[in-house]
């Protein structure tokens, strides 16, 4: 994929571009004409070149998650930098790039201590008395989303929202490390920390717990036992690597793992976003396991745990985009994509238009994609 034209800020005038608006919540996506405005000092145009249809925007959509609207939504993005401001230091015009929703300032408590995907976000958007990053209806402001708004055809982002990547990586798999990979890998390495041998449970098998699956394959997991009820998407975990397929639709996923584990398993992830599935994330442990939940549970929904068991020495923890660190580990997981060793050309199960937005959020409701990927 070519670079592109780039452009120098004193040459830049604000392009209509075309993007897909979420005008209330919620709501359908509205594809139409908006405003992008030029780089200010440490902000980046990047035209957009692919963008992942990521289950997280629909609970935004869905009302699950608050946001501010109108907004452009999408937060799976990978491109090539049109134009920089004035004192970006990152990146310069041509340079692929992944978007990351974890922006840092570098500054706070959580990045000076090495947990910058718990950055404070402080400083890192435009005063409120500033143009609005983007605008529509004859100027009216659009809210950007998670500070990237990727359905559209150009982002104009902090530099501390982007990594430089090589070349030589596909843009359209690149996308999916801005969130799917990084979320379901880190998950793996960073936040569960699993180490070779362990017997993991995956509860969801979509576009995070894929990646959670073939982590834990990559981690040297002895066993990997992958649950859902779509048996399509369960030949899709064997195909990443899975050891063990559980179907939840035919029995108790927990019984079936307790008796196929003789005791439970180590480590259990939970890549959907639901109570139940929390809830059994943590039965299904052995005594001293670990589970970690990935997936967006409902804003004011609670989990219920038997208290007992925490006698065992059972935990459960919260994993925020794969506890990353996406300036190491993106370029990192592009090296394990080029060295044959992440599979990535699998992940992708349909190439769309922007203006097929809605009918791509229809197939992920219906559950018949792993990721749908916007070409632009």
């Amino acid at each position: 994929m070519g670079a592109g034209r780039s452009f120098a800020v004193s040459e830049m005038e604000s392009p209509p571009m075309r993007a897909a608006v979420l005008p209330t919540i919620p709501s359908m996506l509205e594809v139409t004409e908006v405003q992008i405005d030029t780089p200010g000092p440490r902000e980046v145009l990047v035209r957009t070149v692919a963008a992942g249809l990521c289950h997280s925007d629909l609970h935004f959509m869905e009302g699950k998650y608050l946001c501010g609207t109108p907004t452009v939504p999408g937060h799976e993005a990978a491109g090539v930098v049109e134009a920089v401001g004035s004192d970006v230091t990152h990146v310069r015009p041509g340079d692929h790039v992944i978007g990351c929703l974890s922006i840092f300032c570098g500054h706070c408590q959580f990045c000076l201590s090495g947990r910058p995907v718990l950055c404070t976000r402080q400083g890192l958007e435009r005063d409120p008395e500033e143009m609005s990053r983007l605008s529509w209806r004859g100027g009216e402001p659009l809210h950007q989303f998670l500070r990237l708004s990727a359905f559209a055809e150009m982002m104009l982002v902090h530099e501390n929202t982007l990594v430089k990547i090589r070349d030589d990586m596909p843009l359209d798999r690149a996308a999916l490390i801005g969130c799917a990979v990084t979320t379901g890998l880190g998950a793996v390495f960073n936040t569960a920390k699993v180490p070779p041998g362990s017997t993991v449970a995956v509860i969801g098998c979509g576009g995070v717990g894929l990646n959670s699956v073939q982590g834990a394959v990559i981690a040297g997991a002895g066993r990997v036992i992958a649950v859902d009820t779509n048996p399509w998407k369960l030949e899709l975990a064997r195909e990443f690597g899975a050891t063990d397929l559980v179907d939840a639709s035919a029995g108790d996923p927990v019984e079936q793992i307790i008796d196929m584990t003789d005791g439970g398993v180590e480590f259990a992830f939970e890549a959907i976003g639901l109570k139940t599935t929390a809830e059994q994330a943590f039965a299904m442990l052995q005594k001293g396991g670990t589970a970690t939940i990935i997936g967006m549970i409902p804003e004011g929904q609670k989990i219920e745990l038997p208290g007992s068991e925490f006698l065992d020495e059972k935990r459960i923890q919260g994993s925020n985009m794969g506890s990353n660190r996406f300036r190491v580990d993106m370029p990192r997981y592009v090296d394990l994509y080029l060295g044959g060793r992440l599979k990535l050309d699998e992940l992708v199960s349909r190439r769309i238009a922007l203006e097929e937005i809605n009918e791509g959020f229809e197939a992920m409701r219906r559950g018949e994609v792993a990721r749908s990927v916007i070409a632009f």
